[in-house]
């Protein structure tokens, strides 16, 4: 059976993390951090760094600092993992659900927009897949109604909007280095900053609501508790395991690209009319996060999905949406949202991870051929 992921393992990680056995620092925020967070801010221009356990601590952070109300409403994209929206409900707001585009699952303009009220603080934005939605626009709408954007970056590293990074435009982002993502340090995150109104907040809020870093760098002669926070920032381990990962950046970045064109290559013009195909707009990039394929139907996605069962090939399905789950659907008295429902009932994710061969990619996709004619 072909799995549907495998972790990556760059053959450093672990002289690495031997590294911090024998180190003064093991408990986080070390040498390795400050490695992590300096590749990080110097590639990508991003303002602040702060690594985290996972992409949903740094969403919780970023919630944190918007400094929402109780009545205060966020909107958010049904079709996403259930992290974009706890983060938020954790601080009292309301969550209003937006539907997906029809060409790709991100949110648009036009399905934000409806939803803006005069209690809206927060557009969070899923870049899925690592593609960008169309962020001139959404800051566009942001900045006429005075509000902050969240960028939910877990998709996105070494992706680009008209050549700015992903994670890079909106006030605030979170990335993922889940086992599933293109870089990994088994579970962990990272809170990124650009607007400089949440910086020192931000470090406060990492180092468990105390000014700790500024006691580190000199800038005061003790530290103590200075606001709400948490144990956000990983171990040394961690940040060990990634900076192995950053290292091979790269290298990883072109194995998987290669293996979305193989994809890409054997199967658009080819597949029928009733599979749709990744859409990548002219203002994005891709990062060979994901090679999805969304069919026309739940029976036609499950049919698919068995066929390549039975050939030795594991595939999935992605987010329920979050509209529509045992949590909130009580609660969801919106109008319909037609294409995160169809995306929720047929989209199918195929194999994709950095040893997986060129000779495996080209079966695969020649299975998808054979099972839809």
């Amino acid at each position: 059976m072909v799995p549907f992921n495998k972790p990556y393992s760059t053959g450093r990680e672990l002289q690495y993390m031997d590294e911090v056995c024998h180190s003064m620092t093991m408990s986080g925020n070390g040498d390795f951090t400050k490695r992590c967070h300096h590749f990080f801010e110097q590639r990508y221009g991003f303002r602040k760094c702060l690594l985290c356990t996972s992409g949903t601590d740094a969403l919780e952070m970023c919630a944190m600092l918007c400094e929402l109300k109780p009545g205060d409403e966020v909107i958010v994209p049904s079709y996403t993992f259930v992290s974009s929206a706890i983060a938020f409900l954790r601080e009292g707001a309301s969550v209003v659900f937006a539907d997906s585009g029809a060409d790709n699952p991100n949110v648009t303009v036009d399905t934000i927009r409806p939803h803006i009220t005069p209690r809206t603080k927060v557009i969070v934005v899923v870049h899925y897949a690592g593609v960008a939605c169309d962020m001139d626009a959404i800051m566009a709408l942001a900045e006429e109604h005075h509000l902050l954007v969240v960028e939910d970056a877990a998709h996105s590293i070494d992706s680009f909007y008209k050549g700015r990074p992903l994670g890079s435009i909106g006030h605030l982002a979170a990335f993922s280095f889940h086992e599933t993502k293109n870089i990994s340090s088994g579970e962990g995150g990272m809170l990124v900053v650009n607007d400089e109104r949440f910086v020192r907040r931000s470090e406060i809020i990492w180092e468990k609501g105390t000014n700790r870093a500024e006691f580190y760098r000199g800038m005061v002669n003790k530290y103590g508790w200075c606001d709400i926070g948490s144990s956000f920032l990983p171990s040394e381990f961690n940040a060990a395991f990634l900076w192995a990962q950053l290292e091979a950046l790269d290298d990883i970045q072109q194995r998987r690209c290669r293996i979305w064109e193989i994809y890409d290559n054997i199967l658009r013009g080819h597949v029928p009319a009733d599979i749709q195909l990744p859409s990548l707009p002219d203002y994005a990039t891709n990062n060979g996060h994901m090679y999805y394929l969304v069919c026309s139907s739940l029976d036609y996605r499950t049919r698919l999905m068995g066929w390549l069962k039975e050939h030795g090939v594991q595939t999935t399905f992605h987010y329920l949406p979050l509209h529509s789950s045992d949590y909130y659907k009580d609660q969801f008295h919106g109008e319909p949202l037609v294409n995160c429902d169809h995306y929720g009932d047929c989209l199918v994710r195929l194999p994709l991870f950095y040893e997986l061969t060129d000779e495996q990619a080209t079966d695969i996709a020649r299975l998808v051929l054979e099972a839809t004619r």
